[in-house]
């Protein structure tokens, strides 16, 4: 039923998908937000870094709060991050930016670190949240592989908490085998080229920790996501291979049991995305899924003003229509 017709209108070169991708990304200036890091250790012994940032509207502790998930290989600084959570403060909600495994400037301690489909941190971060603070409102917004994250979460768990009542995924590769086809393909090697460039650091550093697990010659055979998948993801976190993984992981196979409203803001012009990750047909038999694809708008780029962006701004109305 809920497949929105999309106001958003891309102007001049945004409209190109490559554009807005990459100048959102790379070019766009940092919008201001004041973050206060927490350290989180978790169960298994290693830790999260959260970076806080306080409503500011609010005369009294606001009971609202938002948390935000970012995308593969980014941090709670990334500019998605930054504008979303300003416009949050901003009109009276705190916001809990969740820096995944590894991703907050200084290496986790485990082997295993965090992946499109890992959702334990999520939840434990939650669960922190809910044990320390009083909020009566909680929303979770991702962003790429942490949309995926959030909308397995909401998904897999038939014990969610009561206190989340929405959720924003934004440019979610929700059926990650067709994303992982999407992204070696040619036109996309600028971005394939670089996420398989930060990884390959990530896992030289963590290399001298784990010697029985990760090795030069290894490291040597990994030349593109799939081989990073099938040579660390998928090995450092159970599963038979990459195939296994993406299977196992992608969200899109959890949508029809989510409960709470959740949006999905996918550009039809985002070219990290396969033609699964719209999914028209779930969307319009379930009353809780919101569908919507604008023409443009790249991967996380749906660019109105360098101040704020038009994702920023449906992914703040929808969570205020949904409190």
């Amino acid at each position: 039923m809920p497949v929105i017709k999309s106001p958003y209108k891309a102007k001049a070169l945004f409209k190109n998908g490559h554009f807005a991708t990459i100048y959102s990304a790379k070019l766009r200036p940092f919008p201001f937000l004041e973050q206060k890091r927490q350290r989180l250790e978790l169960k298994d012994g290693d830790f999260i870094d959260i970076d806080w940032s306080l409503a500011k509207v609010s005369e009294e502790k606001t009971t609202k709060l938002a948390i935000l998930l970012h995308g593969l290989e980014g941090n709670a600084q990334r500019t998605y991050i930054k504008g979303q959570g300003k416009i949050l403060v901003e009109n009276g909600w705190d916001v809990a930016a969740m820096n995944h495994r590894g991703c907050s400037g200084e290496e986790n301690r485990l082997y295993l670190s965090y992946n499109s489909g890992r959702t334990e941190d999520l939840d434990e971060l939650i669960q922190h949240i809910l044990a320390n603070h009083k909020y009566d409102e909680i929303a979770l917004i991702g962003f790429s592989l942490g949309g995926n994250v959030i909308l397995k979460y909401l998904g897999e768990r038939e014990d969610a908490p009561k206190e989340i009542k929405s959720a924003v995924g934004v440019s979610v590769p929700l059926y990650l085998r067709g994303a992982l086809e999407q992204l070696i393909k040619p036109e996309n090697v600028v971005y394939s080229q670089t996420f398989i460039n930060d990884l390959r650091k990530k896992y030289k550093r963590k290399m001298p920790y784990f010697p029985d697990a990760m090795n030069a010659e290894e490291l040597k055979q990994i030349k593109n996501l799939l081989e990073f998948d099938n040579r660390y993801t998928a090995k450092a976190h159970g599963f038979k291979d990459a195939y296994d993984y993406y299977e196992k992981s992608s969200a899109l196979q959890y949508l029809p049991n989510i409960k709470i409203p959740i949006l999905i803001l996918n550009a039809e012009n985002d070219s990290f995305l396969s033609s699964e990750c719209y999914p028209f047909e779930i969307a319009k038999r379930h009353k809780n899924i919101y569908l919507e694809v604008p023409n443009t708008g790249g991967h996380v780029g749906f660019h109105q003003s360098n101040k704020v962006y038009y994702s920023e701004k449906r992914a703040f109305s929808f969570i205020t229509k949904h409190e």
